[in-house]
This record gives C-alpha cells, sequence and structure tokens, in this order.
C-alpha cells in the first residue's frame, strides 16, 4: 500500500499531514557530518552509493518523515552533460567550462555519471518501510543554466538573464540540451524505484514574468509532457521559488501534480488563487525552524490552517539550515503530528 505522502501528492486529503523537509538529508546531522569526516568532500560521498543511500536514510531513521528525499544534487545533469564539477570548501560548486560563450557543443556527454545515482535509489527504496515513500529529484532548466552558463551560483544570474536576452537562440539550446538529459535522469530515477518526483526551480524568481514563460513554464511543462508520457502514474512536484504573482500559471501550465510554495507567499493567497484541488507543498520559513520557540508552533499551525482543504504535504519554503537544532525539528514534528483536520 502506498504511504500517506504519495497518496496525498495522487490528491489524497488525509486528516493527517504528510511531512518531509528540504535538504533534511545534510549538514544540521550529526551523523551525516560524522559520515562526511570518514568519506571526504560532497562530490565523493553522491557518487559512493552506499553513503548516499546512508544519508537518505538517516532522517527517517531519526524523525520517521514520511519521504526520502534522494542525497545528490541539481549539478549532476551538467556534470553527465560534460561540464566538469567542484565543489570547493567555502565557495560552493564550480562547472567549467563556461557556457557564457556558447562553448554548449565543445562538450561531450558522459552519460555514465547518472548510473550511480540510480543505484543509490535502488538501495534506499530496497531499505525503506512500504509505507514511506522514495523521492527523486532534478533541477529545473533556468536554475541550472544559470550555472552552467556562469560556472557558479550568483545572486542575481546576471550572466545567464543577459545571455537569455542577448542570444535567445543559443540559450535556448542550452535549454532544451538541459530539458533532453532531465527527462532521461528523472525516468532512470523513476525506474530504480522513485516513487514521485521534485523539481527544483530555485532561481525562477530572478525572470520578469515574458522570461518566466518562456525560461521556467515551458521547459518544466516539457519535461512533465516527456516523464508523464513514460510514467503516468508517477506524481511530479514542481517548485519554483521564487516566483510569487506567477505561481498560479505555473501550476496550471506546466502540468505538474502539485507545487511546492517558498516561504515569501501567503499561505491564504496560496490557497485561494492555486488551482482547486491540487495538492500544494511548504511552507515554512527554514529560518524560523532555525529560532524554534513558540512562534514555530503558531507559524506551523497557521500553515497547516491554511491548506486545511486541500491535499497537502508539509514542508518549509526552502532547506533546511546547517545550523538548525536538532530539538527545534522535533518540535516541529510533534505540531504537525497532532494537527488534524
Amino acid at each position: 500500500m502506498p504511504g500517506i505522502l504519495l497518496d496525498t501528492l495522487r490528491g489524497t486529503n488525509a486528516r493527517r499531514r504528510p511531512l518531509w523537509l528540504m535538504r533534511q538529508a545534510g549538514r544540521y546531522l550529526p551523523e551525516y557530518r560524522e559520515l562526511r569526516a570518514e568519506k571526504g568532500g560532497f562530490l565523493a560521498l553522491v557518487y559512493d552509493t552506499d553513503a548516499a543511500a546512508e544519508i537518505t536514510l538517516q532522517p527517517i531513521r531519526r524523525f520517521g518523515f514520511d519521504g526520502a528525499i534522494l542525497f545528490s544534487d541539481i549539478l549532476i545533469v551538467p556534470y553527465a552533460m560534460g561540464q566538469d564539477l567542484q565543489f570547493l570548501a567555502g565557495e560552493g560548486p564550480k562547472l567549467t567550462p563556461r557556457l557564457v560563450d556558447n562553448a554548449l557543443s565543445g562538450l561531450t556527454q558522459v552519460p555514465e555519471r547518472l548510473s550511480p545515482i540510480y543505484e543509490t535509489v535502488r538501495k534506499v527504496r530496497a531499505a525503506l518501510d512500504v509505507d514511506k515513500t522514495m523521492l527523486g529529484f532534478a533541477g529545473s532548466p533556468w536554475t541550472v543554466a544559470t550555472y552552467m552558463v556562469a560556472g557558479e551560483g550568483s545572486r542575481d544570474q546576471h550572466d545567464t538573464r543577459a545571455m537569455a536576452y542577448r542570444d535567445p537562440g543559443a540559450f535556448g539550446a542550452i535549454i532544451e540540451a538541459v530539458i533532453q538529459v532531465t527527462v532521461k535522469y528523472l525516468c532512470g530515477q523513476i525506474e530504480a524505484g522513485a516513487e514521485a518526483v521534485q523539481l527544483f526551480d530555485s532561481w525562477a524568481g530572478s525572470l520578469s514574468p515574458t522570461q518566466f514563460e518562456r525560461w521556467v513554464i515551458a521547459p518544466n511543462a516539457a519535461i512533465v509532457a516527456a516523464v508523464k508520457a513514460r510514467h503516468p502514474e508517477t506524481p511530479i512536484i514542481g517548485f519554483p521559488k521564487g516566483s510569487g504573482e506567477k505561481l498560479p500559471a505555473y501550476a496550471r501550465e506546466t502540468g505538474v501534480d502539485a507545487v511546492g510554495i517558498d516561504e515569501t507567499i501567503d499561505p491564504i493567497w496560496a490557497a485561494r488563487e492555486l488551482p482547486s484541488g491540487m495538492p500544494v507543498q511548504g511552507n515554512l520559513d527554514p529560518l524560523l525552524l532555525l529560532a524554534g520557540g513558540e512562534d514555530l508552533d503558531r507559524q506551523a499551525c497557521a500553515v497547516l490552517d491554511a491548506f486545511a482543504d486541500r491535499p497537502h504535504v508539509f514542508n518549509l519554503g526552502h532547506g533546511i539550515g546547517q545550523h538548525t537544532p536538532i530539538a527545534n525539528v522535533e518540535q516541529l514534528l510533534a505540531t504537525v503530528r497532532a494537527w488534524e483536520r
């Protein structure tokens, strides 16, 4: 029997609210820090399938979340497309060569770089109880392309936005290439045991409305259609962080089964404006979870109340911070699990 998370993503409005947290497998957990110190750098962990499976399972053992999110990174796709990927201490990820000068044609794809990720999914799914949902993911094309073009993360995605305006044909070729690899990647995860997948568009909020339609909605719609053609029963969660008032259009036009909501969105507004009956996910501020206290309980209940009349997966508005106290996560779990419709 599918677990409550999978049922909710398929449209069931259960009395108890399923819960998982973005970045729940990671640096705030002492068991993760211990394993990373033993094994080495981030990319080494991702490609050690036993270690990656263990990290994915750690928060399930500790907290009993309803879903296990694959331990990996959105930049595995450009890595498989032929860019070199490094995670430098204190600097974040670096991709070379940068595609700011349209060097896509110089890349040689290395599809075998995706295979270990599928093996991690298989190992996690085999270890999970049947009532826990295995979640796969990928980055959405716009967000992935921002790293590919600039070679690293940036606050305003200046280089990528400029390229998209200056040479939309060349930039569109990058987006199309990312779409094709992402479809294969998500389908591979599903075939390895992922029961639902999430598309992360972390930098969607940096685009104007017309560019949002072109570089966020259209590419995500293409991915959803292609994945659904092969795996029609697998729910797809779309998470266009920072989309604001453009969120309803994203929900209507991409074909996603559920939409993730960041912490800047008023949940009452989202409950009113999003398509009726559509499952939603979110949207507690990760910094509130870091701070804890009575306001954590109040705001968590406000999110729960706002989405009482539709299927809702409780989550954060973005990833859990590395300095978040374990006790605060336990407090949140107790609050969410005690709430009933």
